[in-house]
């Protein structure tokens, strides 16, 4: 395991650091926006969730760490930040996964990346086997380009995390 790989301890004090984050922004949102917040949190996993992490666990495209992650975390909605920002259920990963199938990540010449997440502007998050994340340039996931976003998972949620401070502290949360 390296540094930078996901454990659930690491998972925890990031979760417990973004929902605080997320309850201070849902606590002064209606004040400062004029309507009610959307679903603004983290979803611990629960039994429900544990069959689709078992799946997913024996896909080579699924890197140790979405595995670790998803063994914690059920799912992330942060709906009211900038166009919001969501890390999907697993079974609904495997779901896409299922309908869709993998995405096309770089100069590989097989689709080999998993669609893990959105904005609420219809881009799509893709993981590729490595761990990198990457972020659709159009909401059309058919011969799409990508950009990357982070190096691995973990660099993500920590991107995720600045981004969510930023908008809490200045109502922008950059570009993620």
């Amino acid at each position: 395991m390296s540094e930078r790989s996901l454990s659930s301890a690491w998972l925890s004090s990031w979760a417990s650091a973004v929902s605080g984050v997320l309850g201070e922004m849902t606590e002064e949102f209606e004040s400062k926006h004029g309507f009610p917040p959307g679903t603004n949190q983290i979803r611990p996993a629960d039994h429900g969730d544990q069959e689709a992490v078992r799946v997913l666990g024996s896909d080579a495209r699924a890197s140790a760490d979405l595995v670790t992650f998803y063994a914690s975390i059920g799912e992330v909605s942060s709906a009211d930040v900038g166009n919001g920002y969501f890390i999907h259920p697993a079974r609904d990963v495997l779901e896409h996964f299922a309908v869709y199938g993998a995405v096309r990540v770089g100069e590989s010449q097989e689709p080999c990346g998993l669609v893990i997440g959105s904005d609420g502007g219809g881009l799509s998050y893709v993981l590729a086997p490595e761990g990198s994340v990457h972020r659709t340039r159009a909401a059309s996931l058919d011969d799409c380009e990508l950009d990357r976003v982070a190096d691995d998972l973990r660099h993500f949620l920590e991107l995720l995390e600045r981004s969510l401070v930023r908008f809490v502290a200045t109502g922008e949360p950059g570009y993620l």
